[in-house]
């Protein structure tokens, strides 16, 4: 399989292991007023850099996002957006310096965009549920580089589609090669085989029984083949009607979809359709019942919502244009409708004006879904407008004529904050103990959870109780006297007791006695 390479990749290809592991601070909490409807609660807006943000997700969400949209920095060299769009961002520069050192001051732009996405993707891909799918708006500057590296962080095959969203409803006459580039690509990468779009709604009125067929409504379809004669001799042939002995030539440059036997067997069991005429065209009847889906596939191609209608979105919430060429709510929404549950969770850690939290919002409106979003934007405008969108999407908006309905709804807002690890790798006691015992939960591959078995008690797996024995002000110790404070029936003791303290009293033979596997604290937490 081809790779890519470029400055700096090999430095950043397993960078995403060395982000710190950093906590999540809550803010305040968002509730939408009474009198609007109800709607998804748990939603979350960070602010921060996303690859912090993104790492600290992890012990709660991996492998658990059912779609994943992203609408990254187009890295046209346009200085003039909101959302600076080259990569020239000081923060990131900051990072490229720290992470890619000396070695970046040589960079492109290609290459500095391409060491601030692949760490990115990486932590992305762990999120991702096995049933997931990744969609990534992109336009023609970085569309191949990054088919690269998403071929080579999931794997080629789990390409689904390149589609194709005509962006711009208006010719471009400005462009300077006389070309109006009027397209944008949404690029569709799952985790999983098999159907991943739901498809759009067959259209059933084509679809009739004017001859009262037992097999149910029916349309017709055109059996003209695609090869020559040349191609496939056999495809080639006078069709008959052995009802009336009529002789139907074929179409020379075409021949039929089906061979003489295929064609036999059609017309046995009724399913050809012959004209009056020597003249007309057979054709063959299409069953509704007989169809393997109930939906149509969904088109490569998007047409009928443009940027457009993203830039009156931002109007009309904020009465001014405050973000440039944001995306509509509707596309967003279309394509989160064709790949999600009423229950999904869906991300977009690069967020910008918040289109993804509005349209996760308008599909629950519309089908008493449950969806939860979860957003991450480093930039300053994280509260003043992508926060500050969703409220009033939940609130409402507008005045008089012009006044839109709240959605409802609630979400909570977060800033990044301590480091879980000091600089010597020991445990950090500024970060809230809830945080401390949810990673070793993580690290040990068991769901976080509470118990009255004993306040240190932190998950359960294949029979084993993990225990997180920890005091930020005191050191602990594994002793009989922590043992006979656990609450448990003799029938309900797990098999195996894996406990995290400070110091452990009990020899090897009393471990093995009780089945207790012993870890020092912290030496023996993992770190990411």
């Amino acid at each position: 399989m081809p790779t890519l390479h470029w400055i700096g990749k090999d430095k950043v290809v397993k960078h995403h292991h060395e982000v710190p592991f950093k906590t999540l601070r809550r803010e305040y909490v968002h509730n939408a007023p009474e009198g609007t409807p109800e709607n998804s609660t748990g939603n979350r807006i960070i602010h921060g850099d996303n690859l912090e943000a993104l790492k600290a997700l992890l012990p709660e969400f991996e492998g658990r996002v059912k779609c994943i949209y992203i609408d990254p920095p187009y890295n046209t060299g346009n200085e003039g957006w909101v959302y600076n769009d080259n990569v020239n961002d000081p923060r990131i520069q900051k990072w490229l310096h720290q992470v890619v050192g000396k070695e970046g001051e040589d960079l492109s732009r290609h290459d500095k965009w391409l060491c601030m996405m692949y760490p990115r993707l990486k932590l992305l891909h762990r999120l991702l549920a096995a049933d997931g799918v990744l969609l990534v708006s992109i336009d023609d500057v970085e569309v191949n580089n990054i088919r690269l590296v998403l071929d080579e962080i999931f794997g080629r095959f789990r390409f689904v589609s390149q589609l194709v969203w005509k962006a711009r409803q208006h010719l471009d006459s400005r462009s300077v090669t006389g070309v109006s580039n009027d397209h944008e690509y949404v690029l569709v990468y799952s985790k999983t085989q098999g159907r991943i779009f739901a498809g759009k709604s067959r259209d059933e009125s084509k679809y009739s029984n004017p001859d009262e067929d037992p097999r149910g409504p029916w349309m017709s379809r055109s059996m003209l083949g695609l090869a020559t004669k040349a191609q496939r001799p056999n495809l080639h042939y006078e069709l008959i009607d052995p009802k009336t002995n009529i002789s139907y030539p074929c179409a020379p440059e075409t021949g039929w979809r089906y061979s003489t036997d295929t064609m036999g067997t059609k017309i046995s069991e009724g399913r050809i359709i012959f004209p009056k005429r020597p003249t007309g065209r057979p054709r063959e009847k299409v069953f509704l019942a007989e169809l393997q889906m109930s939906a149509a596939g969904y088109p490569s191609t998007i047409d009928g919502i443009y940027t457009a209608d993203g830039t009156a979105e931002i109007r009309a919430i904020f009465g001014s244009q405050l973000f440039d060429f944001p995306k509509p709510s509707d596309l967003i929404a279309e394509l989160v409708s064709q790949v999600t549950d009423k229950d999904s969770i869906v991300l977009d850690s690069f967020a910008g004006s918040g289109t993804t939290a509005h349209a996760v919002l308008k599909l629950n409106a519309q089908d008493s879904g449950n969806r939860r979003f979860i957003l991450t934007e480093m930039m300053d405008y994280a509260e003043t407008i992508t926060a500050e969108r969703v409220r009033r999407v939940m609130n409402g908006y507008g005045e008089d004529k012009k006044a839109v309905a709240g959605l409802g709804g609630s979400f909570e807002y977060y800033t990044i904050g301590e480091a879980l690890f000091d600089e010597d790798g020991n445990l950090n006691e500024a970060v809230p103990l809830e945080e401390i015992r949810r990673y070793v939960a993580y690290t040990e591959g068991v769901e976080y959870g509470l118990s009255g078995m004993s306040p240190y008690y932190i998950g359960h797996a294949n029979d084993a109780a993990y225990l997180f024995h920890y005091e930020p002000d005191r050191a602990t110790a594994l002793d009989y006297e922590f043992l006979n404070s656990l609450r448990f029936t003799e029938s309900a003791r797990p098999t195996t007791l894996v406990v995290y303290a400070d110091n452990c009293l009990l020899s090897q033979d009393q471990l093995r006695k009780h089945g207790i596997i012993f870890k020092k604290i912290p030496r023996d937490i993992t770190r990411f």
